[in-house]
């Protein structure tokens, strides 16, 4: 990814034009174990697109992140039915999750007609969350201090789904 917007932003910044779009995740907001080392990489991409952002509004250059909640996609069904055992407890919670809203399953179609959206919209809105659990999963986190979050994801499944329940 960086080496595609390096590649892409003399043009535009002689242009003092175009749009840049990152794609991202919800996990780019929201750090759940056993998914630390996905979060991680989310978070990097939200932090250089928010950057990004402030550098290439002087050039009239768009940045955005298309936030992706849960989407039909091969990435997601290997979560909802990991192949292997994990040590962490949090991994059963998570392919539940998954489980739950792949029964009524979001086509990544949603995503690339955000994309264009985007697009097309002229906007310079930085996050555009994309899926019906985005949203209220990012609403979710931020209703909780890190302790809070910390001690329920820590916790057991019980308290897990009764918190999630009640948000």
């Amino acid at each position: 990814m960086v080496r595609c917007v390096q590649a892409v932003l003399p043009a535009m910044r002689e242009r003092r034009s175009g749009c840049i779009i990152n794609i991202s995740s919800v996990a780019g907001r929201i750090c759940n174990p056993p998914l630390t080392a996905y979060c991680a990489s989310k978070w990097a991409l939200e932090a250089l697109s928010e950057g990004l952002t402030g550098e290439m509004k002087t050039f009239n250059v768009r940045v955005a992140l298309v936030e992706l909640g849960i989407i039909n996609t091969a990435m997601a069904r290997r979560i909802e039915h990991p192949e292997t055992e994990s040590p962490y407890g949090q991994s059963a919670r998570f392919a539940a999750l998954f489980e739950n809203s792949l029964k009524t399953p979001v086509p990544p179609s949603l995503v690339a007609d955000k994309i264009l959206e985007v697009v097309d919209s002229g906007t310079w809105q930085l996050r555009h969350p994309v899926g019906p659990d985005a949203l209220p999963f990012i609403q979710w986190r931020t209703a909780m201090t890190d302790e809070d979050w910390i001690d329920m994801n820590a916790g057991d499944d019980a308290s897990f789904f009764a918190k999630l329940g009640a948000s």
